[in-house]
């Protein structure tokens, strides 16, 4: 019985860390001139991967869904946007034109997390 009860939480620990640090889905939103939508719900920023072009500014459209205090905040690395998500309501930040290379965006606790590629 112990070993059981210790492989399922080796099981529920390798979940954790696939689902907050590992887990990158295969395709990313691309901006087409208008702002690019992302819903916030159930720990995760979908999309999580957004690309912009080099050189031209962008909007991204957070909807909160996720009532989560950990949802609250969305923090662009190296871009000094901080913003506060309310829930149920549509934040549009506006990113100006920026350098290649690529920018992390997470929430204040580092659970929720993105990247903003520019490209």
């Amino acid at each position: 019985m112990t070993i059981l009860v210790n492989l399922l939480g080796l099981g529920a620990m390798a979940f954790v860390i696939y689902w907050f640090w590992l887990w990158r889905p295969q395709n990313a939103a691309r901006s087409a001139g208008g702002a690019i939508e992302i819903t916030v719900s159930d720990g995760v920023y979908s999309p999580s991967h957004i690309e912009i072009p080099a050189g031209e500014s962008a909007t991204l459209r957070f909807l909160r869904k996720d009532p989560s205090p950990c949802a609250a905040m969305v923090i662009f690395d190296g871009l000094n946007i901080s913003e506060e998500l309310p829930v149920g309501q549509a934040k549009d930040i506006r990113i100006q034109a920026q350098e290649k290379g690529v920018y992390k965006f997470n929430c204040q606790m580092n659970m929720y997390q993105g990247s903003l590629k520019v490209v």
